[in-house]
């Protein structure tokens, strides 16, 4: 299915080349709207009714943001996407695809033929705040830091238990501060506001970072 980019600029998910972007035609039947500004690009976007599916750049926002939502009933042609992403590390293979109680499964149909034709792997999840990915890792982020400031074990004995432990490639202190801990207090922050949960409170690290950060670019 042929498809169409429209870039607001600045997009997370493809910050670099991608067959994704490759791929695009003049006047597709799947519109993607990507960048910080993919919401606004979405209101000015003409036609959208016609389309075969319309992909809005999703930050940690719900999708509803840009389309709106009536008595759980909201749904139509229009998705959301992002594809996951730890701060300044390399953007994964997966993306999670966003969809409201009724959208149109010939729209998610023809979502996916775009991006899985562009070698992604696809995930659908509903509409909240954070997604699958955030909603499951975080909490379990902010709680090694917050054992880290509680001296359980030093930041290397708790990499090691966890990579040896549990397979994981890469310890979560290590994976933070390699991505940037001032990242994850920006998604934190975003998710405890939205959703008021205390795992999802940014740890004191992660705050002490942004703040640095701040210094840095003052």
């Amino acid at each position: 299915m042929n498809y169409s980019i429209i870039d607001s600029g600045n997009s997370p998910s493809f910050p670099a080349s991608h067959a994704l972007l490759d791929g695009q035609t003049a006047d597709g039947d799947v519109v993607i709207l990507l960048g910080n500004e993919a919401g606004g690009a979405f209101a000015a976007l003409q036609g959208a009714g016609d389309k075969a599916a319309i992909l809005i750049e999703l930050g940690t926002e719900c999708l509803g943001v840009h389309t709106g939502e009536s008595r759980g009933n909201e749904g139509s042609n229009v998705l959301g996407f992002n594809r996951f992403r730890l701060g300044d590390g390399d953007p994964s293979n997966l993306v999670e695809l966003v969809r409201q109680p009724n959208t149109a499964d010939s729209a998610i149909d023809a979502a996916r033929q775009v991006l899985e034709g562009a070698g992604l792997k696809v995930a659908v999840c509903l509409d909240f705040a954070g997604r699958i990915i955030d909603r499951l890792v975080r909490p379990y982020y902010n709680a090694a830091l917050r054992r880290l400031d509680e001296g359980l074990a030093t930041a290397d004995d708790m990499d090691l238990t966890l990579r040896l432990g549990l397979g994981y490639p890469e310890g979560p202190i290590a994976l933070l501060e390699r991505t940037g801990l001032e990242h994850h207090f920006d998604v934190t922050s975003a998710l405890f506001d939205a959703l008021g949960e205390s795992p999802y409170a940014p740890a004191r690290r992660a705050r002490v970072a942004k703040l640095r950060s701040h210094k840095k670019e003052a």
